[in-house]
C-alpha cells in the first residue's frame, strides 16, 4: 500500500515538474520573449563597441604623445605644440556638415545607460 502511494506521488511531482519545465521554454521562445532578449543582445554590443573606441582613443592619444615626445614635437612646458590647420573639409552632398566622431545622436538608444 505505501509502496503503491510513494510511486504515485513520485509520478505526480515528476508531471508538475515536467509540465512547469516545458512551459517555462514555451514562454522563452515566444516571439516578444525572443525580441526583448535580441534586443538586450544588442544594446550590451553597442555597450562592448563603445568602451572599445574608449580604449582605442585612449591608445591614440597615449601613441600620439609617445611620437610627439620622440620627434620633438613638444613645447618646452610640456605640451604638445599646436598642430598646423587642418584644410576645408566639404561638407557632404546636398550642404550637410559632415559630423565628428564622439557626438551624440538624438536617436541613441544608449545615450542614457
Amino acid at each position: 500500500m505505501f509502496r503503491r502511494v510513494f510511486w504515485f506521488g513520485a509520478g505526480a511531482a515528476a508531471g508538475v515538474w515536467a509540465t512547469t519545465k516545458v512551459n517555462r521554454k514555451l514562454r522563452a521562445l515566444t516571439p516578444e520573449s525572443l525580441a526583448a532578449r535580441a534586443a538586450d543582445q544588442a544594446v550590451a554590443a553597442g555597450h562592448r563597441m563603445r568602451e572599445f573606441a574608449l580604449d582605442v582613443r585612449a591608445g591614440m592619444a597615449q601613441r600620439e604623445g609617445e611620437l610627439n615626445d620622440a620627434l620633438g614635437l613638444t613645447a618646452a612646458d610640456g605640451t604638445a605644440a599646436p598642430a598646423p590647420a587642418a584644410p576645408d573639409r566639404p561638407g557632404l552632398p546636398g550642404g550637410r556638415p559632415r559630423r565628428e566622431l564622439g557626438t551624440t545622436h538624438p536617436y541613441d538608444r544608449n545615450e542614457d545607460h
